[in-house]
């Protein structure tokens, strides 16, 4: 297999970023007068449904909360904390994960384009492009899908063929880097080798279908590994 180009999950995978979505969602919610307040074993179940705004919603359906915003509300609500988590990443409160910069380096400076495919909404996107690179998402990646621009969010694989789509690119030429199951299974879905490395949120988490499951990416040492690792699965 000749190893076209690189598709980076977000959340939890160029960064780990969920315990900053947490933070940004309980502000949000004390700011919008609710009581709502997301511990993390409360946020890992939580995490099981992508999506911020479909988050909300099964916190009210499993939890129940006495103080339920309207559904019409909901949108609102998340926006604010769409704001709150861009202050949030552009004030420093986060880096890159180990071996991320030097991957999406090594493949540039190789000519191989990095993408993006994503269940997080743009905003987020460009919020942690910019205070990790320096730079604007469009300037680092070749290719950004995100969950606002498509019917379906991960495990469906509809995020994934957006960015094939946009690479111009058959799957079989791609790799996946992820860190969760619905990542994973989105990946997979679309026809894509998949490679796992998981965060403190999704260790635990049944990977079978993956080529391989690192608990770095910067055991990946570079595209030569990475190819290595996929070459070996298929």
């Amino acid at each position: 297999m000749t190893l076209e180009a690189i598709i980076f999950d977000v959340d939890g995978t160029l960064a780990e970023t969920e315990e900053i979505h947490r933070r940004a969602f309980n502000e949000t919610f004390a700011a919008a007068g609710l009581s709502w307040h997301w511990d993390q074993p409360t946020y890992r179940e939580l995490l099981k449904t992508t999506g911020g705004k479909e988050r909300m919603r099964a916190f009210i359906h499993d939890y129940h909360p006495a103080d339920a915003p309207e559904e019409a509300d909901i949108p609102r609500i998340h926006a604010a904390k769409t704001a709150r988590y861009g202050e949030l990443i552009a004030e420093g409160a986060v880096e890159l994960r180990p071996g991320i910069a030097e991957l999406i380096a090594d493949a540039r400076a190789q000519g191989m384009p990095v993408a993006i495919a994503t269940t997080t909404s743009r905003p987020n996107v460009d919020a942690l492009c910019q205070a990790a690179f320096g730079a604007p998402a469009e300037a680092i990646f070749a290719a950004v899908a995100a969950g606002d621009e498509v019917p379906r969010k991960k495990p469906a694989p509809d995020v994934y063929l957006l960015a094939l789509e946009r690479l111009g690119l058959p799957a079989r030429a791609c790799v996946a880097l992820e860190d969760s199951r619905n990542g994973l299974l989105s990946a997979v879905a679309a026809g894509i080798a998949c490679v796992v490395s998981p965060g403190p949120y999704t260790r635990g988490q049944d990977f079978a279908e993956a080529c391989a499951v690192v608990d770095e990416f910067s055991e990946v040492d570079g595209v030569t590994s990475l190819t290595a690792i996929i070459g070996a699965t298929v």
